[in-house]
């Protein structure tokens, strides 16, 4: 199945029964604002999920700044969006897919696969001159039943046990001078996880929010398609999604979520 899809695309399913729709529009610097601009508006039909109350669980000790969610909690709030095992789910943001991808990742961590993220995001909407709404969708009667991936997470104690061993890859997806630990905006600590290898997120896609051509992809990434496991991390499991939806764009199957990154692995 695809894992993006078109503006173009979507517009002509938007009365489709088969697809739902989620907005993910949020900002760390500001976590109302997101909510905010899809009350104001969104794509038809789109229901909000939000990045701490939904797509998250409430930080503790350790877990880092955005731990996994309640997946029975998800699991119903995806089944009032009339999400069955046969609805296509299309995410979208304004954030080059930080957060859209957080979502694709979820649904597949919890065995749905047919989800994608919408190419361009709301801009490429908008700027595709496509129709928006205030009106809030209401609650539909699905019925969403997890088939949770184990194998698509790792904790730190794996994350430790396995980063050094032959074929595995560790992978920072946050911006090359965090990495560095020339800047740390948001964690207390700087600097990177002794052995990682650094793929920011942001070259997933171009400046405007489209994913770069597959072969691009590919490219990016092939000095690590040969490897049995990729762990991928950035500051707290969110960005890092928008490098295992590349990795899988690329054709390569293998990446896995260290959920806590960053932040988890330096509250230990």
């Amino acid at each position: 199945m695809n894992h993006s899809v078109t503006a173009a695309w979507l517009y002509e399913h938007l009365a489709d029964p088969q697809v739902a729709i989620a907005d993910c529009r949020f900002s760390l610097a500001d976590p109302q604002l997101g909510r905010q601009q899809y009350q104001s508006n969104h794509i038809p039909g789109a229901y909000y999920l939000d990045l701490n109350q939904d797509l998250s669980s409430p930080v503790g000790q350790h877990g880092g700044r955005h731990p996994l969610p309640n997946l029975t909690e998800l699991a119903v709030k995806l089944s009032a969006m009339g999400i069955t095992s046969q609805t296509r789910v299309v995410a979208y943001d304004d954030s080059r897919l930080a957060f859209a991808a957080r979502l694709w990742w979820l649904l597949r961590y919890l065995g749905h696969e047919r989800v994608a993220v919408l190419d361009g995001g709301f801009q490429g909407w908008l700027a595709a001159g496509y129709p928006v709404t205030a009106d809030l969708p209401i609650a539909k009667a699905g019925e969403f039943i997890p088939i949770i991936q184990l194998g698509q997470v790792v904790d730190i104690e794996a994350v430790k046990a396995r980063k050094d061993l032959p074929g595995v890859a560790l992978v920072d997806a946050r911006e090359g001078d965090r990495y560095r630990g020339e800047r740390e905006p948001i964690d207390p600590v700087a600097g990177h996880i002794p052995g990682a290898v650094n793929y920011p997120w942001q070259e997933v896609t171009d400046d405007r929010g489209y994913l770069k051509p597959i072969s691009e992809q590919q490219q990016r990434w092939q000095d690590l398609e040969s490897s049995s496991e990729i762990i991928v991390y950035c500051g707290s499991g969110v960005t890092a999604c928008v490098d295992l939806l590349a990795l899988e764009l690329a054709g390569i199957s293998t990446g896995k979520l260290y959920a806590g990154s960053w932040s988890d692995w330096i509250s230990h």
